[in-house]
């Protein structure tokens, strides 16, 4: 059954991954029930928030954490919770501050995600600080970037980011100043805190496999100004007792993959009589296989271009369609949708003979 026909859409099959743009992830029906009773009850939001973080510090073996609408808001929360601390003053003032305001970003975590990280740290009154070149970042770069103006490190872990040549978080440590993670999608919730992270910034409705919502987690007294941001910039990015809910249900419930063992051998079976096919670790180093179909990029587009625009759509991971490849996600797919996406991909090849 498709949900959103009401709407007028037509079904979407998700072979791209837990991605924003598609709405994050499918969610197991327990995480779709909390959201349901919650959204029929009351509660006094300023106690199921500290109910609520005291939950994630546990999870992530945190000092304290927080909710938040999402990774991308986290990054913006932290910066100013950096800058503002619990002063109300500033907090209502941000993103106008004054005083020490530069973010430092090494050059190769300047990404887009759909937006801007270096909006994100705007929008929390922060002076984003590039530094570093695409091939390489150096302590030099690291040492000549610090300034009395320094007020914060942010380090991305994305598969957005440049892979080689940066540097590592152990290195962006003990400079004097907070650093912050963006980990959106990452399904370690304990690594970075381990790693000495002051604030790490996660999504829900990634691998954790929640609603579109999201937390910080970290130290007690940064994570203390990021809750004090509701009284300011934050206000325009609350989280809903049914996200909050659903977010716990999530991190309570084991997450397994259960399927994507089963759909990844059926994909790689099911194309391997269209094309060169592989099946690749993820290139940020979590723990993700992907089915990658090879062809000249030009037949490669044409081919995306026939999955997105059938009926149901068939939306693929894109990001290296320069380089030949496109990738098949088996983690928001079912069993059913292999045949599917297989007999697809074969009436491409069968209409669009060479």
């Amino acid at each position: 059954m498709n949900p959103f026909e009401r709407a007028g859409l037509a079904p979407v099959i998700n072979a791209a991954g837990k991605l924003s743009s598609l709405g994050g992830t499918a969610q197991a029906r327990e995480v779709a029930d909390a959201q349901a009773a919650a959204a029929m009850a009351h509660v006094d939001l300023a106690d199921l928030r500290r109910a609520a973080g005291e939950r994630i510090a546990r999870v992530t073996g945190a000092e304290a954490a927080c909710v938040t609408s999402g990774a991308a808001s986290g990054i913006a929360i932290a910066v100013a919770a950096v800058l503002t601390g619990t002063d109300l003053g500033r907090v209502r003032r941000v993103p106008n501050l004054d005083g020490a305001r530069d973010i430092l970003l090494q050059r190769g975590h300047d990404v887009d995600f759909g937006a801007e990280v270096t909006q994100m740290i705007r929008l929390g009154g922060g002076r984003p600080v590039v530094f570093g070149s695409l091939e390489r970042v150096t302590e030099a770069d690291l040492a000549a970037a610090l300034s009395p103006d320094t007020a914060a490190i942010v380090y991305v872990q994305s598969h957005h980011c440049v892979q080689e040549g940066r540097l590592a978080l152990s290195t962006l440590l003990d400079r004097g100043v907070p650093v912050l993670v963006d980990a959106a999608a990452e399904s370690d919730l304990r690594v970075w805190i381990d790693a000495g992270a002051d604030v790490v910034t996660y999504s829900g409705g990634k691998a954790i496999g929640g609603p579109t919502c999201g937390f910080v987690a970290g130290n007690q007294t940064l994570i203390e100004a990021c809750e004090a941001q509701q009284r300011g910039i934050a206000r325009a990015m609350k989280v809903g007792k049914e996200q909050i809910m659903g977010l716990l249900a999530a991190l309570d419930r084991a997450v397994v993959e259960g399927h994507a063992d089963e759909v990844l051998e059926g994909l790689r079976a099911g194309l391997a009589a269209c094309a060169d096919v592989t099946v690749v670790p993820d290139g940020a180093g979590r723990p993700i296989r992907r089915v990658a179909l090879q062809l000249p990029p030009a037949r490669l587009r044409a081919l995306v271009q026939f999955l997105h625009d059938g009926d149901p759509s068939i939306r693929t991971r894109n990001h290296e369609l320069d380089k030949g490849r496109v990738q098949f996600d088996p983690r928001e797919l079912r069993p059913e949708h292999v045949p599917i996406i297989v007999g697809r991909v074969r009436q491409f090849f069968f209409e669009h003979a060479c």
